[in-house]
């Protein structure tokens, strides 16, 4: 398996594939950086020279594309400044709700968890008629 930038990418697949193992790079970004680096697409990662490993790094790294630990971290931040700020975005994200308008009385169950059941508790007693 071959390692990109810190990340063990597959080397079954091919490299326009594997390449979209690494947080932040997606189809069309493996394949502009492919292209940059003049790389096949067609070759699987695990046959990939030095040199194109190298070629590949320097793509991305030369492109300023955040990816991994920079790219969640500037998504943290985001969210936290949208907290900060008490937007309603930032409100919606620190309730755990749907953030972008969907509806939320009889779906959502993904962002509220599991449905916690709201009423009257009833006590044993009642039903024998010892209150």
């Amino acid at each position: 398996m071959p390692r990109l930038l810190g990340v063990e990418i597959p080397g079954d697949k091919r490299i326009e594939a594997s390449l979209q193992y690494i947080y932040g790079i997606g189809k069309h970004t493996a394949a502009r950086i492919l292209e940059q680096a003049d790389v096949g697409v067609d070759l699987r990662a695990r046959a990939l020279s030095q040199e194109q490993i190298a070629a590949i790094v320097h793509a991305i790294s030369a492109s300023k594309i955040l990816i991994e630990g920079d790219l969640r971290r500037e998504v943290q931040n985001h969210l936290k400044r949208l907290q900060g700020i008490n937007c309603y975005r930032g409100i919606r994200h620190r309730r755990g709700l749907p953030v972008r308008g969907q509806r939320t009385s009889t779906n959502a169950r993904t962002r509220k968890g599991a449905r916690r059941t709201v009423g009257i508790v009833r006590n044993k007693n009642v039903k024998s008629g010892k209150v």
